[in-house]
């Protein structure tokens, strides 16, 4: 994960955990898993700002292959990127409809950590 990736991926885990969900950093699958009242959250942050609509796609493909192959409600998806305009944009164009279907959630974390959901929910 690059210095920037980093970044961001502390200040989602950092506001994950004070939202009451128990995170891990560590994983091979992910770069977020988190867990809180029976249910699991898989998180993949991308944060480069050369190729942010080609990481955006990256990322979705890379959760979705994560998927279980049968539904499960107690496992959920999403994708953090930094909030900045390139970025946020190549998150949002994603429809919504299908972003809902996969049970994926969008967030943005900015430059000073605050986090601010851009579509669904964890």
């Amino acid at each position: 994960m690059s210095g920037d990736e980093a970044r961001v991926a502390e200040a989602f885990a950092g506001w994950l955990s004070s939202q009451g969900w128990t995170v891990r950093t560590e994983g091979d699958v992910v770069d977020i898993v988190a867990e809180k009242d029976g249910h699991r959250l898989y998180v993949e942050v991308k944060a480069a700002a050369e190729a942010p609509g080609l990481d955006v796609d990256t990322a979705i493909g890379q959760l979705v292959r994560r998927m279980p192959s049968e539904a499960d409600r107690s496992v959920s998806f999403a994708l953090v990127v930094r909030d900045e305009p390139g970025s946020v944009e190549a998150a949002v164009r994603a429809p919504a409809r299908i972003l809902d279907l996969l049970g994926m959630a969008l967030y943005a974390v900015a430059e000073d950590g605050g986090v601010r959901q851009l579509f669904g929910r964890a």
